[in-house]
């Protein structure tokens, strides 16, 4: 992938995931706002209700205080009847239509306790009660054969006895309101009043949290509140109560909700949380994309080097190979069996070193496929390092170097196969041999822990940064030392060796210094 590309794909799908994460945020901050909006609505209407059926109730209570003092009195003061007659008539239909309304006054003379007068006087109050008779009927003309009798038939009679007119009513509402400011808050209402109202509306609307109310005289506490009341500008909702016949009042019903962020937070809870696995969905597949990118990207880069590197390797044999037939076929060379026979040997190593390179990649491909049969039988430790150490030696000794062992376990029986594991070793060695950039010097240790014996295989090569060291075990992975080719191999030796040791119950690791040299360690669980 280009590089270019790479990096734009890398920006826009950062991009759509920053924006996703804040269409959420969004959402949720939105959903809370819109909920609280909705809950203050809720509150405000349930604070209005609370105190409309506190004053209904209070008006009420007057009312049947005096209807049962004018029951109490046996006969009126003063009795008055109006009465208002209408009459009309139809020439089209010869219908006469009669209408009366009659209006019956009776005065009472009671005392003014029914107020509780602040100032103990006993003066006479006059309560007026209003007694309204409406009758309506409609009469038809007829007159007989001869012309000369006439007759009024009725055809619709209706009547009806009522009280107070809807006016008569508001202003005998407006008394009692003038009057009943002259009371003490707490004569007027109760608390067990309010938190029985307010309970009843909340649950009314499935509202099931935590409150505290107060009533407040011109921002003034009054003894008509919760016991953790506590006065507060912001998140408080307020309502006017005992308001007079012009809409005003001296009271206020506060109500607070201690807990109502958490309520509106929960009321949103399912699908905040829902959004928010589905983000954190979104993120890991994000993430995991990105990863395989870099990884794919890696991979790809990993095996344009291994193809380069393999095709290195086979160039100088292929070419080796094409000179030496190219020396058999000559005349001059064909007679001379001695010279035959050298590039025939000639040919056979290259082609071997040919395919020596082949059956290591198919055995790593083998392995990642586990299609290798691993038959394992018990060995000795010792015997497969000495033998490892025999392959090596003279490419050691041709370049000034040396390979030591200190064999010290007492115990060194495993359960292996023979060819895999010394195969393990040599590649171990090999690999110090190619990363020593002087003479290679190399020692090879062995011990016991516990139940089990390790292999230590030390150098004083290039050794490895952290970077490197941490994905030194990967297929097809190789620290470049400057030229691509100036270290030989296909980045598979450590991958086969990890794989190997791991299938004999194993583990190996390594530690390292740039500079310094690594040592590589191969733990095995004995016999």
């Amino acid at each position: 992938m280009n590089k270019k590309l790479f990096v734009l794909l890398v920006i826009l799908m950062s991009l759509s995931l920053i924006g996703i994460i804040f269409v959420q945020v969004y959402w949720i901050r939105t959903s809370i706002n819109d909920k609280e909006e909705q809950f203050s609505r809720t509150v405000t209407d349930i604070l209005d209700k609370v105190a409309s059926r506190v004053e209904k109730r209070e008006m009420k209570d007057y009312s049947d205080r005096l209807a049962s003092l004018v029951d109490s009195v046996d006969q009126p003061k003063s009795t008055q009847f109006r009465n208002f007659l209408f009459v009309d008539r139809d020439l089209n239909s010869d219908e006469i239509l009669f209408y009366s309304h009659g209006i019956l006054e009776e005065d009472y003379n009671i005392s003014s306790t029914f107020f509780d007068n602040l100032t103990g006087e006993e003066d006479s109050t006059t309560i007026t009660n209003f007694t309204s008779k409406r009758t309506k009927a409609v009469f038809r003309e007829e007159y007989g054969l001869d012309g000369k009798s006439y007759s009024l038939t009725p055809i619709q009679r209706a009547e009806k006895i009522g009280g107070l007119s809807s006016i008569e009513k508001l202003a005998l509402e407006d008394v009692f309101m003038e009057y009943a400011k002259s009371r003490p808050i707490h004569k007027r209402v109760t608390k067990q009043e309010l938190e029985l109202l307010l309970g009843q509306e909340l649950g009314n609307r499935n509202i099931d949290i935590d409150y505290e109310y107060g009533v407040y005289s011109q921002g003034y506490p009054t003894k008509v509140k919760s016991k953790k009341f506590k006065f507060s500008e912001s998140k408080m909702y307020k309502a006017p109560i005992f308001k007079d016949s012009e809409g005003l009042s001296n009271f206020s019903l506060l109500l607070t909700f201690p807990s109502m962020n958490k309520f509106l937070f929960q009321s949103i809870m399912g699908m905040a949380l829902l959004s928010l696995v589905f983000t954190l969905v979104i993120m890991v597949a994000y993430s995991s994309a990105i990863y395989q990118l870099i990884k794919q990207k890696q991979i790809s880069e990993i095996k344009t080097d291994f193809i380069n590197n393999m095709t290195h390797e086979f160039k100088t044999p292929i070419a080796t190979i094409n000179l030496a037939v190219e020396a058999i076929r000559n005349p001059n060379s064909i007679e001379d069996k001695e010279k035959v026979l050298r590039y025939l040997g000639m040919i056979k190593d290259e082609n071997k070193r040919m395919h020596a390179q082949v059956e290591n990649v198919l055995r790593i491909s083998k392995l990642e496929k586990n299609q290798l049969d691993i038959s394992k039988d018990r060995v000795d430790v010792h015997d497969i390092i000495e033998d490892a150490v025999t392959h090596i030696e003279l490419i050691v000794a041709d370049r000034g170097g040396y390979v030591h062992t200190h064999l010290d376990a007492g115990r060194s029986e495993v359960l292996a196969n023979d060819t895999h594991f010394t195969n393990v070793i040599v590649n171990m060695l090999d690999n110090a041999v190619k990363y020593s950039p002087e003479s290679p010097k190399i020692d090879v240790y062995t011990e016991l822990v516990k139940n089990s014996i390790i292999v230590k295989i030390k150098d004083q090569g290039a050794g490895m940064s952290k970077v490197v060291l941490k994905k030194v075990f990967e297929k097809f992975y190789r620290e470049h030392t400057g030229d691509i080719h100036n270290v030989k191999g296909h980045g598979l030796g450590l991958a086969y060796v990890k794989r190997i040791v791991e299938d004999h119950q194993g583990e190996v690791y390594a530690e390292s210094e740039k500079g310094k040299g690594s040592t590589f360690f191969i733990k095995l669980p004995l016999i």
